[in-house]
C-alpha cells in the first residue's frame, strides 16, 4: 500500500508541477557544437566533469542539438556518425560472446529503445576502462549514459512536434517461377541419378508457366503487389512542456507514435505498432543547501498483427504449391452442377470478400494466406514504469567542498500477449475439364472452422529494477592553483525477470580522487570494490583500479601563445577491471565452481532406485574468479585557429583474460569419457583475447558571410587477436591463436569440379554427400589426400561486434533560416557468408533467381552456383571462401533540410518558434554487394524513410 502511494503523490506532483513555477523564458543555444557552449558539462559516472576537464575515453553528443537539424527515430541511431569509438554495435569492440555495454538513462540500467530521440539532452559514450571502472562489473565492456532533458528555462515553454512519413522498401528477394522451378528441379533430379523419374511432366510445367488457370496450377509470388505494399506509414507527435524559476523547474514530454506494416490482405492489413509515452520530472530548491528531484516514465507499447508467419513462409514456400490447389479459389471456379461441393462449402464462414473459398490439400491444411484471413489476431502488449528520485545535499557548513547525494530508482516492465486462436477448413477441390475450361466437380474438406471468441493470454513476462546509489563528493580549490576532487560511492542495482531464478545483480564500493594543479597537470585515481555471487565464498570480492595522468600542454609557456593551439591536452590511463558479465557456459551462469554428479539410466551398481548410476559430470573449482580487462589507453584532445578545429582522439590496447573452459586439454583424457558422458574436468578461467585500435572525432567550424558550415568526421578502428586458447591441433594453421577473434574458419574453394576424372584425380572429399561434376572443388591444405575438417583455414574477420573499420561523416550548412544537414556512415574490412535460404538451396527448398547461374555441361565456363541437387548437398553449403564476401559499405544514412520561419513574422502572433523540415533516411548504399545487404530473407524488408515534420514552440 505504501508504495502504490508512493506512486500516487509522485505522479500528482508532476501533474501540478506546472502550476506552482513561473520564471522568465530564455533563448535556446543555436550552435551546432555536439556539446553545448551554455552547457559544457559533460555526464560521466557519477558526476558532471567540464567539457575542457574530460581525461579521455569518453565522447558525448548533445542530442537536443543534434535534433534541431536531424530528426531520428532511435536514441542510438547512426550515433558512430558523430564520436569515435561507437561503431554502432559495441565500444572499442568490446562486445562479448554474452553481454556487452551497459545502458543507464538517467543513472539506471534500462533500454536504449525506451527512451526517444525527443527525451534526451545528452549521451556520453564512456569507452575506456577509466571511464566505466566507478559502475562496476557491468559496465566492464563500457557504459553509454543517456540523459534526458530538465526544466532550465525560465517561464513556461511549450513545443509541439508532428511528423508523418512513409517506409520504403528497398528490395525483394526474387524466387522463381513455377515453371522455372518446376523444370529445374528435374534437373536437379537427374544431377543426382540420371535414371531418376521427373517429378513433373512437361504438360504440368507448361500449365503452371501459361497461367491458363492459375487456381489448379499456381503460380505464387509472395511479394506480389497483390499482398505486399511498398510503403506504409510512421506518424509521430511529440509535446513537451518545461518551466520553472529560482525554486522549482519541471519538464514534460508526452509523445504517440504509429508504425504500420508491409502486408496488406486479411488481417495483416491491420498489423500496426503504437506507443504512447509521459515522462516528467522535477527539480525542486528545498532550501539553501538541498535540492531533490522526481523522474518518472510511463511507457505503452501495443503491437497488433496476425497469425503465422509471412516472411518466413515466403522465403521457403515453392510457387507451386499447394499442388492443384491456389490458397484462394474463387467460387465461380466451382461447377453449379456440384451440389455436394456447394453444401460443403455451406459449412464454412469462412468465405473471403464473398468472392473466395480457402482451399488446401490434405498435406497441406494450412497456409499463410488462410492464417491471415481466419486465423485470427494477436496482440504484443507492454508497459514500462520507472520511477526515481534523488536529493543532493550541500555539506559546506561541516566542510567546505563536501557534499552528499543520494537516487533511489524502481522501474517495472511487464508484457504479454493476447490472442484469438481460430481453427479453418481448408477445402480440396477435385478438377475437371469441361470443353476447355477447368471446373471444380467435387471438394473435400480437411479441418473445421472454430471461432471459441475467447481471448488467450500468453507469453507473459517481466522485469523489475531496484536500483540505489549514495555518495559524497568533494570539490575545492586551494591557494587559486591546486583542485582536488573526491567521491566515494555505494552503488548497485538488482533486476529480477520472470522465469529467471536468480536475480541480476551488480554492486560495489567505489572511491574516485583527482587532483589538478592550473587545469595544467592532472591526476586522477578510480577504484571500484566489486562483489559478484557467481563465484565461491572468499573469491566473490575483488578490486578494479584505474590511474590516469594528464597534461595541459597548451597551459605551457611553449605553446601559451600560440596562434594555432588553443588547447592540447594529452592523458594517459592504465586499468584493471574485474567483470563477472562473461562467466557464463552455456546457459548456465551459477554455480559454475561447483561440482555436479547425476544419475542416468543404466546398469551398473545399485544406488538406490534400480538401473541407476551416478557419475560425475563436472569437477570442482573454488578458485574459479573474475575476467579481467587490463587497459592502457591514451588521449589527445585539442582546439585550434579558434576553435576552427576541435579533434578528440584515443589509442588503446587491452586485454581480457580468464574466459572460461571447461574441458581442458592439458587435464589426462581419462578425466573426460565419452560413454558414459562423465567428467571430472572442473570449469577454469584461461582464454585470453587482446584489442588494439584507436578512434578519433575531428570538427570543423567556419562562417563563410551569411552561411555557417560544420563538418565532423569521427572513426573507429581495432584488431583483435587471440592470445591464449585451450587448443590442440596436428597442423599449425588450424590454431585460433595469434587469429582474430571473430575470426572467420571454412574451406578454401578451388572452383567446380568440370568432370568425374578430375573428381578421381583430386584428393577425396569426405563432407557428407556424393561429390558429382558441379560441385565445390577444395584445397587439401595437410597433404593428407582427403577433404574434412581439418582443412578449414582463417578466411578473414567477421566483424562480429562491429566492422574493424568504422567511420561518419556529417556536414552542416546554414544560411539565413535554411539548414541542411547530410550524414553518411561507412564500415570497412569484415567479410560475411551468403549462407543464408536464398543462396544454399538444396533437398525441396525454394530456388531463388540466384540459381539461375548454376553449373551444367553447357554452362560449365561460366557457371558461378554450383549444380543443383534434390538431396542434401551437405559438400557445397558449408563455410568456404565461394560464398565468403566483403561487408564493406557507406550508407547516405541522413538528409534533412530544416527552413525557420523568421521570428520578425511571428512577432504578433502566440507562436514563438516554427520550423519545418524534411527529410530521408537509409537513402543510398554504395557497395560492391549492395543488393544483397539491402534484401532481408525470411523478415521484412529494408526500407528508406521519407518524412515531414513540423515544430512550433508557443
Amino acid at each position: 500500500m505504501k508504495y502504490i502511494q508512493a506512486k500516487f503523490i509522485l505522479c500528482a506532483m508532476l501533474a501540478v508541477s506546472p502550476m506552482f513555477v513561473s520564471a522568465q523564458a530564455i533563448d535556446w543555444n543555436e550552435t551546432d557544437s555536439l556539446v553545448s557552449e551554455k552547457d559544457p558539462m559533460v555526464q560521466v559516472a557519477f558526476r558532471k566533469v567540464a567539457q575542457k576537464d574530460l581525461l579521455g575515453g569518453v565522447s558525448v553528443v548533445n542530442v537536443e542539438e543534434l535534433t534541431k537539424k536531424n530528426y531520428n527515430t532511435y536514441s542510438l541511431d547512426n550515433m558512430q556518425g558523430y564520436v569515435g569509438g561507437w561503431n554502432g554495435n559495441s565500444l572499442w569492440g568490446m562486445d562479448g560472446d554474452n553481454a556487452g555495454y551497459l545502458v543507464l538513462v538517467d543513472g539506471v540500467p534500462r533500454d536504449a529503445n525506451n527512451v526517444m530521440p525527443s527525451e534526451i539532452a545528452q549521451i556520453s559514450f564512456l569507452k575506456g576502462a577509466q571511464a566505466v571502472v566507478l559502475y562496476g562489473s557491468k559496465a566492464a565492456k563500457g557504459a553509454v549514459v543517456i540523459t534526458t532533458k530538465r526544466g532550465n528555462v525560465e517561464g513556461l515553454n511549450v513545443s509541439v512536434r508532428a511528423n508523418t512519413g512513409f517506409h520504403v522498401a528497398k528490395a525483394f528477394p526474387e524466387y522463381l517461377g513455377s515453371a522455372e522451378y518446376m523444370t529445374l528441379y528435374n534437373e536437379a533430379l537427374l544431377n543426382d541419378d540420371p535414371s531418376a523419374n521427373l517429378r513433373y511432366t512437361a504438360e504440368q510445367i507448361y500449365n503452371h508457366g501459361s497461367g491458363v488457370n492459375p487456381y489448379r496450377y499456381p503460380n505464387m509470388n509472395y511479394y506480389s503487389s497483390d499482398y505486399v505494399k511498398k510503403a506504409y506509414n510512421r506518424s509521430e507527435v511529440t509535446a513537451e512542456i518545461t518551466g520553472g524559476g529560482k525554486r522549482a523547474r519541471f519538464y514534460s514530454n508526452v509523445s504517440y507514435y504509429s508504425n504500420g506494416d508491409f502486408l496488406d490482405f486479411g488481417e495483416a492489413k491491420n498489423n500496426r505498432t503504437d506507443r504512447f509515452n509521459v515522462r516528467g520530472n522535477v527539480d525542486v530548491n528545498i532550501n539553501s543547501f538541498i535540492n531533490a528531484y522526481i523522474n518518472a516514465n510511463a511507457t505503452f507499447y501495443d503491437s497488433k498483427s496476425a497469425k503465422g508467419d509471412y516472411w518466413n513462409v515466403a522465403s521457403t514456400a515453392r510457387p507451386n504449391f499447394p499442388e492443384n490447389a491456389a490458397p484462394l479459389i474463387p467460387l465461380d471456379m466451382i461447377d453449379p452442377n456440384a451440389t455436394d461441393a456447394w453444401e460443403l462449402l455451406g459449412t464454412t464462414s469462412n468465405i473471403i470478400g464473398g468472392k473466395y473459398f480457402l482451399s488446401g490439400t490434405r498435406a497441406n491444411a494450412t497456409n499463410a494466406f488462410a492464417d491471415s484471413y481466419a486465423a485470427g489476431s494477436s496482440k504484443w502488449t507492454s508497459r514500462q514504469f520507472q520511477f526515481d528520485a534523488g536529493v543532493d545535499v550541500n555539506l559546506n557548513k561541516v566542510l567546505k567542498g563536501l557534499s552528499f547525494n543520494a537516487m533511489f530508482a524502481v522501474d517495472y516492465a511487464t508484457s504479454y500477449s493476447t490472442s484469438f486462436d481460430n481453427k479453418y477448413a481448408v477445402f480440396v477441390p477435385t478438377w475437371s475439364n469441361y470443353g476447355g475450361k477447368d471446373v471444380i466437380v467435387a471438394l473435400s474438406k480437411e479441418g473445421n472452422d472454430e471461432r471459441p471468441g475467447t481471448q488467450n493470454v500468453g507469453g507473459s513476462t517481466d522485469k523489475q529494477t531496484i536500483a540505489f546509489t549514495g555518495q559524497f563528493n568533494y570539490q575545492n580549490t586551494f591557494n587559486k592553483n591546486h583542485n582536488v576532487s573526491a567521491m566515494l560511492i555505494a552503488n548497485g542495482y538488482q533486476q529480477t525477470v520472470s522465469a529467471q531464478y536468480h536475480r541480476i545483480s551488480n554492486a560495489n564500493l567505489a572511491l574516485q580522487a583527482g587532483y589538478n594543479y592550473q587545469q595544467r597537470y592532472y591526476a586522477d585515481f578510480s577504484a571500484a570494490l566489486i562483489h559478484s555471487a557467481k563465484l565461491a565464498k572468499g573469491h566473490r570480492q575483488a578490486l578494479s583500479p584505474s590511474v590516469t595522468l594528464g597534461w595541459r600542454l597548451s597551459n605551457e609557456n611553449f605553446l601559451k601563445d600560440s596562434p594555432v593551439v588553443d588547447d592540447l591536452l594529452l592523458s594517459v590511463s592504465g586499468s584493471i577491471l574485474n567483470q563477472d558479465i562473461d562467466l557464463v557456459m552455456g546457459d548456465n551462469e551459477f554455480y559454475l565452481y561447483e561440482s555436479v554428479w547425476t544419475q542416468n539410466d543404466g546398469y551398473a551398481w545399485y544406488d538406490g532406485p534400480a538401473g541407476k548410476y551416478t557419475i560425475s559430470t563436472r569437477g570442482q573449482n573454488s578458485d574459479l574468479s573474475f575476467i579481467k580487462r587490463k587497459e592502457f589507453s591514451a588521449n589527445l584532445k585539442t582546439s585550434l585557429w579558434n576553435r576552427l578545429i576541435t579533434a578528440d582522439a584515443s589509442f588503446f590496447i587491452n586485454s581480457m583474460e580468464g574466459y572460461l573452459i571447461n574441458q581442458p586439454t592439458f587435464y589426462p583424457s581419462h578425466l573426460n569419457t565419452g560413454y558414459p558422458a562423465a567428467s571430472f574436468m572442473a570449469v577454469l578461467n584461461y582464454n585470453n583475447n587482446k584489442r588494439v585500435g584507436f578512434d578519433f572525432n575531428i570538427n570543423a567550424n567556419k562562417r563563410f558571410g551569411d552561411v555557417d558550415l560544420s563538418l565532423g568526421v569521427a572513426g573507429t578502428y581495432y584488431d583483435t587477436k587471440i592470445t591464449k586458447r585451450d587448443e590442440i591441433y596436428d597442423d599449425t594453421y588450424r590454431y585460433r591463436e595469434g587469429r582474430s577473434v571473430d575470426g572467420v574458419w571454412g574451406l578454401q574453394s578451388a572452383g567446380l569440379f568440370q568432370s568425374k576424372e578430375e573428381i578421381e584425380s583430386s584428393p577425396e572429399q569426405k563432407l557428407g554427400s556424393t561429390v558429382q561434376p558441379g560441385d565445390i572443388k577444395y584445397v587439401d591444405q595437410n597433404g593428407d589426400n582427403v577433404i574434412d575438417d581439418k582443412d578449414e583455414v582463417f578466411l578473414g574477420k567477421g566483424g562480429w561486434y562491429g566492422a574493424p573499420f568504422t567511420f561518419g561523416i556529417n556536414f552542416t550548412a546554414k544560411w539565413k533560416s535554411l539548414t541542411f544537414f547530410v550524414l553518411g556512415t561507412g564500415n570497412f574490412g569484415a567479410y560475411g557468408l551468403k549462407n543464408s535460404s536464398y543462396y544454399w538451396v538444396d533437398g525441396d527448398d525454394k530456388y531463388s533467381a540466384i540459381v539461375r547461374n548454376r553449373w551444367t555441361p553447357e554452362t560449365a565456363a561460366t557457371a558461378t552456383y554450383p549444380r543443383l541437387s534434390a538431396r542434401s548437398s551437405s559438400n557445397n553449403f558449408r563455410a568456404s571462401d565461394y560464398w565468403l564476401y566483403k561487408t564493406d559499405r557507406f550508407d547516405l544514412a541522413k538528409v534533412q533540410i530544416t527552413y525557420d520561419l523568421p521570428k520578425r513574422i511571428l512577432r504578433n502572433t502566440f507562436i514563438n518558434e516554427l520550423s519545418a523540415y524534411v527529410s530521408g533516411a537509409n537513402l543510398l548504399t554504395i557497395s560492391k554487394e549492395r543488393k544483397h545487404m539491402e534484401m532481408n530473407v525470411g523478415s521484412a524488408p529494408q526500407s528508406r524513410f521519407y518524412n515531414i515534420g513540423v515544430k512550433a514552440v508557443f
